[in-house]
């Protein structure tokens, strides 16, 4: 039964996520948006929703479970998984698909990105993970200073949609594959099949897109959890591996689609805005409503350990882009190496090995 939900959940993911860039790219074009808020922003946000929502949950629930801390713990090592899957796995998933459309990309596996934009996406992700993680090296007597740095984290994503959103205009019309709900607005369609829609129907579209992301990654996951809890996995490693994967699939595919396309700002922003948002909103959720896990300590150094492979990662794929001024697929493969790594050593951890 599990393996059917997986396999409904995965065909739903699927078709929102080729819905909700479809859709997202017409919303940014309709409000004249950069390309980079379209993709930094609104689509990493849109697609940010399910591995946002699990962590919020455990963490607020946490206090009728017969022990508060766990799921404190499970909510804390979603958070911090999030990042590191977008860091690494992310990355990898992307780079395939590169060179696997390689021969019908125009570019080849080179990727003419916005180095600027994606420059900016990785700055601000440096600064906000940083002053996160930092947090849990703050002792309890000085529990102000975390108070502090939700703060700064909150500041810092607000001046970053900022700086998106006065970005100059670059979602141009000619690039836009027909909005798939464009039938629905019945009078418009029979006017001018080929017009631009109406916003009305874009939003429709963008809210189905939601819905379906959302729904089908939750189902995703319990029947993740569900196989888990029969193979007897430990809920650490179903915190920190196992459910970011499934609720990472959005942008898995937006960026798979958007490198289809050759549009990889958009790809590759969708990601990188995604890291920018899970450093600042859930961690500061994290810092504030689960203080006492989110602490590094002997017991969750192996949680913590995932930001330190996430930024390694980050640095490797990223710091040669900002020298060069270019990107190429080949480099995003680095972040499966980065990924098994850790993988081995939550294995081994939980085997007792170290």
């Amino acid at each position: 039964m599990e393996l059917l939900e997986l396999g409904a959940a995965l065909v739903v993911i699927l078709l929102a996520a080729e819905l909700f860039t479809n859709s997202i790219e017409w919303f940014g074009h309709k409000l004249n948006l950069a390309e980079g808020a379209v993709g930094s922003v609104l689509a990493a946000v849109g697609t940010a929703l399910p591995e946002t929502m699990i962590p919020l949950v455990a963490i607020l629930l946490a206090g009728g479970m017969a022990d508060p801390s766990a799921g404190h713990e499970i909510g804390v090592g979603a958070i911090l998984g999030a990042p590191f899957m977008l860091a690494t796995l992310a990355m990898f998933v992307t780079g395939l698909g590169v060179l696997a459309y390689r021969r019908r990309r125009t570019t080849g596996s080179r990727m003419p990105v916005d180095t600027n934009v994606l420059g900016m996406d990785i700055r601000y992700f440096f600064i906000a993970y940083g002053i996160a993680v930092g947090a849990a090296l703050v002792p309890p007597d000085l529990s102000v200073l975390r108070y502090v740095a939700v703060v700064a984290l909150i500041g810092i994503y607000a001046w970053y949609v900022k700086a998106h959103f006065q970005s100059d205009t670059s979602i141009d019309a000619v690039d836009l594959a027909p909005l798939r709900f464009r039938r629905v607005d019945r009078l418009a369609f029979r006017t001018d099949p080929s017009g631009a829609p109406r916003l009305r129907v874009v939003n429709l579209q963008v809210l189905v897109a939601l819905g379906m992301i959302i729904g089908g990654a939750f189902v995703f996951v319990d029947a993740v959890e569900h196989l888990a809890a029969s193979a007897g996995l430990d809920p650490v490693l179903l915190a920190l591996i196992i459910a970011p994967i499934a609720t990472e699939l959005p942008e898995k595919f937006n960026s798979l689609l958007w490198v289809r396309q050759g549009k990889d700002t958009l790809a590759m922003g969708n990601i990188t805005g995604a890291m920018v948002f899970q450093s600042c909103i859930p961690t500061a959720i994290g810092v504030i409503l689960a203080a006492d896990a989110w602490t590094i300590s002997s017991g969750s150094l192996l949680s913590f350990a995932s930001a330190g492979i996430a930024f390694l990662s980050t640095a490797v794929i990223f710091l040669p882009m900002a020298r060069r001024g270019s990107l190429n697929g080949r480099h995003l493969l680095v972040g499966g190496l980065f990924y098994v790594t850790y993988v081995v050593l939550v294995v081994a951890r939980l085997a007792g090995v170290i």
